[in-house]
């Protein structure tokens, strides 16, 4: 079962290996990218980051949603972490099975011109229409960094900031 699906663009990280995992208590990672994929260093570094009693497997975008589609991916505790909002878009399209949609961390590590959306979120005009037919896709899309903190629906920040 996919328990998430993250945008987040540093992928793994302490929150994700620390916090979310446990969380939702997690057998696997699926980091869907297509960069990453095709990069052993970035996959090795990845990797490591990955709690030792949660699988990882990092797949490109296509790839990691034929894995997902595969009937044992619903007995496992899955988070599926993407770097984009176009991302999260593509497997949720073809995903009808996640519980949740989480925007994390997005817009911070590649220059353009962005609006602020959260303390964490910064995002570009295409990934603001993304990010909007993610949410008539998935209505419950919410912003949120850690468990801990209240989720704000990306419906309600999209109707309050009219974007």
């Amino acid at each position: 079962m996919i328990k998430a699906l993250r945008v987040d663009e540093r992928l793994v990280h302490g929150q994700i290996a620390m916090v979310w995992s446990k969380e939702l208590k997690l057998k696997g990672l699926v980091i869907a990218n297509d960069e990453v994929a095709n990069n052993e260093t970035q996959k090795m570094a990845l990797q490591m980051a990955v709690p030792s009693t949660v699988k990882s497997i990092i797949k490109d975008v296509d790839d990691a949603i034929k894995l997902l589609k595969n009937p044992k991916a619903s007995e496992m505790n899955l988070m599926v972490l993407v770097k984009t909002v176009e991302d999260a878009l593509r497997i949720a399209k073809e995903i009808t099975t996640i519980e949740y949609v989480n925007i994390g961390n997005a817009g911070k590590m590649v220059q353009a011109e962005k609006t602020q959306i959260t303390k964490y979120v910064m995002l570009t005009d295409s990934e603001i229409t993304a990010l909007k037919e993610l949410v008539e896709v998935y209505p419950e899309t919410a912003f949120q960094a850690v468990p801990s903190e209240e989720k704000v629906l990306a419906s309600s920040i999209i109707k309050d900031q009219k974007l």
